[in-house]
Parts: structure tokens; C-alpha cells; sequence
């Protein structure tokens, strides 16, 4: 790989990750000809887009979804949150290394993988993306009925997607997995993309140091985001406790339990309530996109003979 190759690597990316190299801007814009009067020249003379402004990194994310992906229908209210699609991607490319190791170091794939999806969101992202890149099932939960309808809508719209994804409405808002799961469930992995700020101030503080960090005066998080998307009751903490909590009840009901922890300061609290709550395997698996170094932690409450029972439902897949 030359030099100049290597510059245009995002090196922090998973390497499956389809978003490694630099955007190829030419081939965005012809997929999504509104972005091509956002695409400007950086100080270094190089062809980018304004990250700050929410209305073209939407457009910017259409255009990846076409180009990378092959979803041509992807849109949502403007108010709900748009998703960065590059470390969205990481997070089910480190899944599926986890499920790897407990299936002789091979990726499962396909319908007889299903994963679960707390708080889908009206972008849909992790279903889609699961989708096109493993053919993997999901049942998608979300407390709010119009981004369940706004994803049934992004669903119907793709054929990949249909008969992938069953979405479902959890009607109790401190509720994870009760009301979602039954006894009978068997769940390969659970995802999470939890709410981090506890508070509506701590969400615009967020905000704030993230217009500082693009040098941008405008007052709209450039990534947009409903209340209940960007804030629970205890932010990001307590809302993973709970989570581990629940976990306890659906313990032999899935393979692994896994969240995004956006805080490092966090880890060591959530690690004690996992062995408090007598998780047998607890992962930490470092992510990092840009500037920014988050993780994920994964957990499991079954033994080594009760993992190879459940390999064997894989098959050869």
C-alpha cells in the first residue's frame, strides 16, 4: 500500500469496515445529487462537507447507505437522531468477531442469527447495516410509536430488509427486556446504544463542546436527536445497570448481552454490577472513530457447556 493509500485509511475503523478509506465524494454525490453544493475545501485543499450542520450529514448518510450499502430508501423525521453510519458499522463488525469466538473463530450468518436492538431509533441504522453485512434477523424495540412506524416505513421501502427485521414497542420507558423478551426467546446478541446524559442541560453542554470541536456557531447538534434519544433519568450509568439488572431475569435466554459504554469512567461501576450480578463472562472491546475512543461491554451468564449447545443451533453457518 502506498503512502498516500495509507493517508486515506481510518486506521481506528474495523478493518471490514466499508468506511475505512476516505469518502469518495464523487461517487456520494452522484447517488445523492443534493450533497454536491455542501461539498467544499478544507484549509489542506481537500474536498469535505460541513459535519456541523445536521441537514448535510443526513444527506451525506442517504448517500452512504446507496453507495456502500445498496439502501436507496432511507429517511426519518429531521428532529430524531441521524446516526453516524462509520462507527455504527464498527459495533456490528466487533459483534460479529464476538460471535466468531464462540463458533471456531467463523462469523455465523444468516436467519439463524438473531439479534436484539434496544432503542432502534427512527433511522433503523443497526438493522440495516446487520442486514446487508451478515443477513442476520432482528427484532428492533423502541419506546417512542412513531420511530417504530418511521423504521416499519424505512424497512417496507428496502427489500433487503423484508421478513429481516420485526419491530416492537416497549411500552414501559425504564423497562429493557421485560416486555420485549418471553421465556421462549433465544436471543444470539443484544444491542445497545444507550442515552448518555442525564439531564436536558448535560445534552446541551454535549452539544456546546461538540460545535467548539467543528468550530461552528450554530446552536443545532449536528447530528439532531430527540429528548428521549439523547436523555435518560442517571444518563448513560444508570440506564446500563438496569439493563444488567433485567439481564439477570432472560440470563439463559441469550448468548450475550452487549452495550456501548460512551464513558471510561463508567467502566469500573458497570463491571462491579456484573459480577455483583453473577455474569460467568464479561468482555470490554475498545472502538475508536476519529478522535473520539468509546467501547463496548459484553456479558454472558452461561457456562462453557450450555455455549457449545448453543453453536449447535448455528449449523454450518
Amino acid at each position: 500500500m502506498s503512502n498516500e493509500e495509507t493517508k486515506n485509511i481510518k486506521s481506528r475503523l474495523h478493518h471490514r469496515n466499508r468506511n475505512r478509506e476516505r469518502y469518495d465524494l464523487e461517487a456520494l454525490t452522484t447517488c445523492k445529487p443534493e450533497l454536491k453544493q455542501f461539498v467544499e475545501k478544507n484549509i489542506h485543499g481537500v474536498e469535505t462537507v460541513d459535519f456541523s450542520n445536521p441537514k448535510v450529514v443526513k444527506l451525506l448518510n442517504q448517500a452512504l447507505l446507496h453507495h456502500y450499502f445498496g439502501i436507496e430508501n432511507w429517511d426519518f423525521p429531521d428532529e430524531n437522531l441521524c446516526p453516524p453510519i462509520p462507527g455504527r458499522a464498527d459495533y456490528l463488525h466487533y459483534i460479529a468477531d464476538l460471535l466468531a469466538e464462540n463458533n471456531f473463530g467463523k462469523i455465523p450468518t444468516g436467519d439463524k442469527v438473531t439479534c436484539l436492538d434496544i432503542g432502534m431509533g427512527a433511522n433503523c441504522i443497526y438493522p440495516i447495516i446487520g442486514v446487508v453485512e451478515y443477513d442476520w434477523r432482528f427484532i428492533a424495540t423502541d419506546i417512542d410509536q412513531k420511530s417504530i412506524d418511521s423504521a416499519k416505513n424505512i424497512i417496507q421501502s428496502n427489500e433487503i430488509l423484508t421478513n429481516k427485521v420485526g419491530c416492537r414497542l416497549q411500552q414501559h420507558s425504564n423497562n429493557t427486556f421485560k416486555g420485549i423478551l418471553t421465556k421462549k426467546d433465544k436471543i444470539d446478541v443484544t444491542i445497545c446504544n444507550p442515552p448518555f446524559h442525564a439531564s436536558s442541560e448535560d445534552a446541551k453542554q454535549s452539544s456546546h463542546r461538540k460545535r467548539k470541536n467543528l468550530s461552528t456557531k450554530s446552536s443545532v447538534s449536528n447530528f439532531s436527536g430527540k429528548h428521549k434519544e439523547l436523555v435518560c433519568e442517571g444518563g448513560e450509568l444508570q440506564f446500563i445497570q438496569n439493563m444488567i439488572g433485567e439481564s439477570e431475569t432472560f440470563a439463559k435466554n441469550c448468548l450475550w448481552f452487549t452495550t456501548l459504554v460512551s464513558k471510561q469512567s463508567n467502566v469500573k461501576t458497570i463491571c462491579t454490577t456484573l459480577d455483583k450480578a453473577g455474569a460467568t463472562e464479561v468482555k470490554i472491546i475498545p472502538m475508536g472513530t476519529g478522535n473520539k475512543s468509546t467501547r463496548i461491554i459484553a456479558w454472558s451468564f452461561l457456562n462453557r457447556a450450555e455455549e457449545d449447545e448453543w453453536r449447535e443451533k448455528w449449523g454450518d453457518k
